[in-house]
């Protein structure tokens, strides 16, 4: 990833506010730096890092910031760094697994503008867009949507239909989706290849806007959506010529801890044909919240295994430090 402070996209690539219907500077000082740190002994240390730098965005006069749920999950210590430099700490309020947002309160003002949401719904293929991180316009990037489409992740995540936009932005883990009107429309989430023309490229997925507001009340207020979490595996899986393969296992996790091994073939759910990675996952979650037992037939070197695993709740695993 380029150096956070001596980068810069080519002026062609940058938004131009002469160009623009909307306050171009104040949607860029709406995205703020944001940096954390994680103990080492937390789960997600080992796979996402200890220290973790992206961007969030100000969605609130009271100073709410939106930004990319794995930035902050387990994060004892938060700083929030606005464009003119003032640096403010924060507390991780929410991170909503099935959607993948994150929600940080500051603990001082934020000198930093709120950026108004839009709707995802009216975004198509081949229309311009803005992407930006945090930096001013040295760090937004002039883009275009791919697509829309469904979007499976291998640690059990599923959207019904992620954004997708070209060309990439470097520093994507919470940048800021925009609109033509100046409006929040996502926000991002991943590096993913994709393809033009049938030729490979590198672009962003950005989680839709429109999946916060049903949700946005409950993670201010409770920390969680309401009703009950989904189960949790702690299985890694992949498609792979045709089938789902177990590419890897939380340690001590449900699915370890019922016997799954690496490399086994995920062939169906309470003796349903799995089809894909999505499908697999939604027919677990379909048989209840956590802590429903989930029975899986897998094929281990040729021959059909039956397990049960006894899911969970993920957040339970997860480290929770206080606000002091």
């Amino acid at each position: 990833m380029p150096d956070l402070e001596h980068w810069a996209f080519p002026i062609s690539l940058q938004p131009k506010a002469e160009e623009l219907s909307f306050d171009l500077a104040s949607a860029l000082d709406a995205v703020v730096m944001l940096r954390s740190e994680i103990p080492e002994e937390a789960f997600t240390a080992s796979i996402l890092g200890t220290e973790r730098v992206g961007s969030g965005i100000n969605i609130d006069s009271s100073g709410i910031v939106l930004t990319i749920g794995y930035l902050i999950t387990e994060a004892e210590a938060i700083w929030l760094t606005t464009n003119d430099g003032k640096v403010v700490p924060a507390h991780a309020l929410a991170h909503d697994f099935q959607t993948g947002f994150g929600l940080v309160q500051p603990l001082g003002r934020l000198s930093a503008p709120a950026l108004q949401r839009s709707t995802a719904a009216g975004l198509e293929r081949g229309d311009d867009v803005l992407v930006i991180g945090h930096g001013g316009r040295e760090h937004a990037l002039k883009a275009k949507v791919l697509g829309r489409r469904e979007f499976a992740g291998y640690w059990e995540y599923v959207l019904d239909e992620a954004i997708f936009t070209f060309p990439a932005h470097p520093e994507w883990g919470g940048s800021a989706l925009i609109d033509m009107s100046g409006r929040l429309a996502g926000v991002g989430s991943l590096l993913v290849q994709d393809e033009i023309e049938n030729e490979a490229v590198k672009g962003n997925m950005m989680v839709p806007i429109d999946l916060l507001d049903p949700i946005l009340e409950d993670l201010v207020q409770r920390g969680r959506r309401t009703g009950l979490p989904r189960p949790w595996l702690g299985l890694y899986a992949a498609e792979a010529d045709g089938h789902i393969m177990v590419t890897g296992l939380a340690r001590g996790g449900p699915a370890d801890r019922a016997g799954v091994k690496l490399g086994d073939v995920v062939k169906g759910v309470a003796t349903r044909k799995v089809i894909d990675l999505a499908d697999f996952y939604r027919k677990v979650w379909r048989l209840g919240p956590a802590g429903t037992s989930i029975p899986l037939t897998l094929v281990r070197e040729g021959v059909s295994v039956e397990v049960r695993v006894e899911s969970i709740d993920r957040s339970s695993i997860m480290h929770r430090p206080s606000l002091q």
